[in-house]
């Protein structure tokens, strides 16, 4: 009798061994080595059925483009994220908290497009078909084009996808579904691995757009390897506070489209709700006249943002001042306040700082740096900014301001919403047309913003 083979697979990182540790040396996780049996090759090379699928190289001269028109979602904000729809034959991957909404969002999905009369077929692994139209009666979901599966086998969900051929396919979620030559347990690197590798075969193949949900660590990336966020064309994030309404869509990976564009939602109890102008939402509860509190007009993707920053600054009780930052990246706040103390004088090094993007946005671009420097001085100074000013602009260590990329949207969104004033890079001053609403100063350092936001 042939000997059993065996190796050991990090459930993190995807690490193989021939042996246990107790510590993984590929992502230095402790006990996440599992033991799986390896799987025979056939003479040919792949496992367990020996057949391939052999394609002669083709010049790129003579390849034939043919451009595929996307199927519109009937939702504005998810059209926005995948590019301007969703493209026939990809494989989406979702990735969220749970119970941020990801199958509400999918249903709800399901539902724009089976009334489109595209026949959906939506395979949960984690709930029965009753839970499933519990679901749907909650958020008013109902068409006869949409077929609700409860399966786990991959056999059998490739089965049912080629029976019914449908147009859409959601997978609830990756990390259920299990394929029964693969030895190891449901959610496991090699079951995770072979099953999206089937789900992309047919995709492909069938040319079906297929959505799959997969779970995320307590450190907020998505279970399993690295690999999996790798076969798919792209990889999308549900973000947002629990507690709070509203929830971010972001892509990650995009190969079909761009991957700075956000997605808002309003969770309601009828289900999610596209918040077509974002800006308003997040200044509706601001507080005027209080120091600390700015406005910067952020870019995400093509698409301009008005968000408030606040920041409080108050004298510490500890050795060791305090900074905190929530919404931006940490690191900046010390750095910026490093440029306050050695270029315009503040003296903040026995001072904590308490920094905040308003309403559980995440800003990454540099843009903001000049907002949050005049937050910081604002409340430092306890001096209120003026109310209608908008501040945009890179802030460099030698106390410079840098300019910035798409100005006149950034602007014409701010005037589009009633502020009077924007505070922007001198180098941004031309060849662009400023609205008439609006009056623009120009600064080309940290001390001539200060002056023009809290001394004019």
């Amino acid at each position: 009798m042939a000997k059993r083979k065996s190796k050991f697979v990090c459930q993190s990182c995807g690490y193989e061994s021939p042996k246990w540790m107790g510590k993984c040396p590929g992502c230095n996780e402790w006990n996440t080595l599992v033991e799986e049996v390896v799987a025979a090759k056939t003479a040919r090379g792949n496992w367990a059925t020996g057949t391939t699928t052999a394609q002669k190289p083709e010049s790129i001269t003579s390849i034939q483009l043919h451009e595929e028109p996307r199927i519109k979602t009937g939702m504005q904000e998810l059209d926005r994220v995948l590019g301007g729809g969703i493209v026939a034959g990809s494989l989406v991957l979702i990735g969220g908290d749970p119970g941020i909404g990801k199958s509400t969002l999918l249903l709800q999905l399901s539902s724009q497009l089976a009334q489109r009369e595209v026949d959906v077929l939506y395979i949960s692994g984690e709930e029965s078909t009753r839970q499933t139209k519990l679901r749907a009666d909650r958020l008013d979901v109902s068409s006869d084009s949409l077929y609700v599966l409860s399966e786990t086998n991959m056999v059998d969900v490739a089965n049912q996808i080629d029976q019914l051929n449908p147009g859409f396919v959601v997978i609830d979620s990756i990390q259920t579904v299990y394929k029964e030559e693969v030895t190891s347990a449901p959610g496991s690197v090699s079951q995770v691995r072979e099953c999206t590798s089937e789900l992309m075969r047919i995709a492909k193949q069938n040319h079906i757009p297929i959505f799959i949900v997969g779970h995320v660590t307590k450190e907020g990336s998505i279970a399993g390897p690295r690999l999996l966020e790798h076969m798919v064309d792209a990889v999308l994030y549900f973000e947002g506070e629990r507690h709070h309404t509203f929830r971010i869509l972001r892509g990650v990976k995009n190969r079909f489209g761009s991957t700075n564009e956000m997605g808002i939602f309003e969770m309601k109890e009828e289900g999610l709700t596209e918040v077509l102008n974002p800006s308003e939402i997040f200044l509706e509860e601001r507080s005027q006249g209080v120091a600390g509190s700015t406005i910067v007009a952020s870019m995400e993707g093509t698409r301009p943002v008005l968000v408030e920053i606040q920041a409080l600054i108050s004298p510490t009780s500890f050795g060791n001042p305090r900074r905190m930052a929530t919404g931006i990246d940490h690191n900046r706040v010390p750095l910026l306040m490093a440029v306050l103390e050695k270029r315009v004088g503040l003296m903040l090094q026995n001072q904590d700082a308490y920094v905040k993007v308003a309403g559980g946005v995440k800003l990454d671009e540099p843009a903001i740096d000049l907002a949050v420097a005049i937050s910081i001085a604002s409340s430092f100074r306890d001096r209120a900014p003026y109310p209608d000013d908008v501040l945009v602009g890179e802030v460099g260590l030698t106390g410079e301001v840098r300019r910035v990329s798409r100005i006149e949207q950034r602007v014409q969104e701010a005037a589009k919403l009633g502020f009077k004033r924007a505070i922007i890079p001198a180098k941004n001053m031309d060849g662009w047309t400023v609205p008439e609403s609006i009056k623009i100063v120009g600064v080309n350092s940290v001390q001539e913003a200060i002056k023009a936001a809290l001394e004019d």
